[in-house]
């Protein structure tokens, strides 16, 4: 069975703080007149445990500045699969993104209708950042989806996450990142979420950053049915390297980190950490996005859980 600590990723956007100075001067271009365009979005995941999600999502978008500002809708084809077991859905969506590339504010959502099984939830998964000062910045974001276990599938279990994360620059070096959440789940459970996270970029022409992570949440029931991994109380502290660099337009970045868990009374014990990611540049004909990571850390079945993605997506002007 997966290994769901519903660890929300807040991609929090530091790439001005992790680039060199003259990003903003590269993005600072003319906004072109409103196109068309299509693309498609993959991801497919595999984990320790032989759970395996597939996605295959076609997108249309009838308006189309860029890659940071468009409007449209996206089909979605899924399939979920654990030993004998097998599950497919479909999701239709609403999408829309308008960020300023320079200062990463702006808003993105995607709000759809999910069927899985016998059940149909309505997905919602939005942020929006805006500047409170010169060197702090506020986002507000919520998502709500399905709990992606072979159990909570076939119980219908979903969540809905809401939560803030405020940006403080603290001199030209040194960025701190807080994040305050709760996440509510269909099963009456509800894990209050907490994270810290502490940048430090010793040169602004390298791209380079060390990084210090915190994140904790305590839940408020224990036994949810083995569903997904729930442990009341959890706390990681990660040890992290960045790097960015942008050629061409293009940008690529590596992120390895090390931590410690501490799950409940027992002892702590080694998480890992490791992304890629490759983006192409935002205005232009095409557009080009892949990630791809690898975590390791706890489970229902002891502490050697990993958990492999890649993602991507591509979009065409027409």
């Amino acid at each position: 069975m997966k290994n769901t600590k519903i660890t929300i990723y807040m991609l929090v956007p530091l790439l001005i703080s992790i680039t060199t100075p003259s990003l903003a001067s590269e993005l600072e271009q003319e906004q072109a007149p409103s196109e068309r365009a299509a693309g498609t979005e993959f991801f497919f995941s595999d984990d320790s445990e032989g759970f395996q999600t597939r996605k295959l999502s076609a997108e249309f978008l009838p308006r189309y500045e860029d890659a940071d500002h468009y409007l449209g809708v996206r089909g979605s084809a899924y399939q979920y699969r654990a030993d004998e077991w097998q599950r497919d859905g479909q999701k239709i969506s609403f999408i829309g993104r308008h960020i300023e590339s320079a200062t990463a504010n702006g808003w993105a959502v995607e709000a759809g209708v999910f069927d899985q099984g016998d059940h149909t939830l309505f997905t919602f998964d939005g942020s929006y950042r805006t500047a409170l000062a010169e060197k702090t910045a506020l986002e507000l974001f919520a998502n709500r989806d399905w709990v992606e276990t072979q159990a909570a599938l076939d119980a219908g279990t979903n969540f809905t996450f809401v939560g803030a994360a405020l940006d403080q620059g603290i001199g030209e070096h040194v960025t701190l990142v807080g994040v305050a959440g709760t996440q509510f789940f269909s099963d009456d459970n509800r894990r209050d979420h907490g994270r810290l996270r502490l940048i430090y970029q010793p040169s602004l022409d390298l791209g380079l950053t060390l990084q210090a992570r915190y994140r904790t949440y305590r839940s408020t029931e224990e036994d949810v049915g083995r569903q997904y991994f729930n442990p009341q109380d959890y706390e990681e502290s990660m040890l992290a390297l960045g790097w960015r660099q942008r050629f061409a337009g293009w940008s690529a970045g590596l992120t390895a980190g090390f931590g410690r868990e501490k799950i409940n009374q027992e002892s702590s014990q080694s998480t890992r950490l490791f992304e890629l990611n490759l983006q192409s540049p935002v205005h232009g004909s095409q557009f080009l996005r892949m990630n791809a990571g690898y975590n390791r850390s706890a489970s229902f079945y002891g502490p050697d859980y990993n958990y492999r993605y890649i993602k991507g997506e591509w979009i065409m002007r027409f």
